[in-house]
């Protein structure tokens, strides 16, 4: 049964990633282009000189950014983005049917589905949301080159804390389920992840390298296509991963042999 939930996983994924490409490309792509205009316009004013220099000393910037552009802005904004999400959708998939073969009847009596749209829910705002609201994706032209590292570091950090104390809210709120009840337990399991991610948001370093005069417009479009592109990712899988696992689970229900 686990490859079988794990096969549906990667489908369902890649189903996902496919309408989250094309949510990306529609609202997003525009202020990514956007923003490329203002990086170069920028990087061409600060480079350019006083005088006219000498053409066999200093070839125009345009030549040199031609020379290295390997992958055009077209290939980049679709087979790159359809490449760069599906694969992320595939992985992304893969690991929510493992997390979904775990949790499956070890939340009380849910249907397939509803299980499925619970971790759907809960592992977008722990993977994603909440990870968002500290460090917030940027648009081009946004950033310093040599922080990329430190602020890499600092988001997928962030990731990996949120996820552990969702897991140990998590098993907490199990535990004070059998003693509480159900929605007590819920309850306290979230009001704990609040509290504790709450105080590793406030103890990590704030990351603002939004430069004086970027377009407002263009910062807030750019990352409400992140969150819209996410949401679309998260909602897909969930209903497509437990429409296939509820046939899958169902299947195995009517093959299991009866006892007596």
């Amino acid at each position: 049964m686990m490859r079988s939930l794990l096969v549906r996983g990667m489908l369902a994924g890649l189903i996902a990633g496919v309408l989250a490409t094309l949510f990306a490309y529609f609202f997003g792509e525009p202020s990514v282009e956007t923003a490329i205009g203002l990086e170069g316009g920028a990087a061409h004013s600060h480079s350019a000189p006083d005088a006219a220099p000498d053409a066999h000393e200093h070839p125009p910037a345009d030549a040199e950014a031609e020379e290295e552009e390997l992958v055009t802005r077209g290939v980049q904004s679709t087979v790159g983005l359809l490449t760069g999400v599906g694969l992320y959708g595939v992985a992304v998939g893969g690991l929510f049917s493992l997390a979904f073969a775990f949790v499956y009847g070890r939340i009380g009596t849910l249907r397939p589905r509803v299980t499925a749209a619970l971790l759907t829910a809960s592992a977008f705002v722990v993977v994603f949301l909440v990870p968002f609201l500290k460090y917030p994706a940027n648009p081009p032209a946004v950033g310093q080159a040599g922080t990329i590292g430190s602020r890499t570091s600092l988001y997928f950090g962030f990731v990996a804390l949120s996820l552990l104390i969702g897991i140990l809210a998590a098993a907490f709120g199990r535990k004070l389920a059998d003693k509480l009840g159900a929605w007590r337990g819920g309850l306290s399991a979230a009001g704990g992840y609040v509290v504790l991610i709450a105080v590793a948001a406030a103890l990590l370093p704030s990351i603002d390298e939004v430069p004086g005069g970027f377009p407002g417009s263009t910062l807030w479009s750019f990352r409400l296509a992140s969150v819209g592109t996410q949401l679309v990712l998260w909602t897909v899988l969930g209903l497509t991963f437990g429409t296939l696992a509820e046939k899958v689970l169902a299947r195995k229900e009517v093959t299991s042999p009866q006892p007596g």
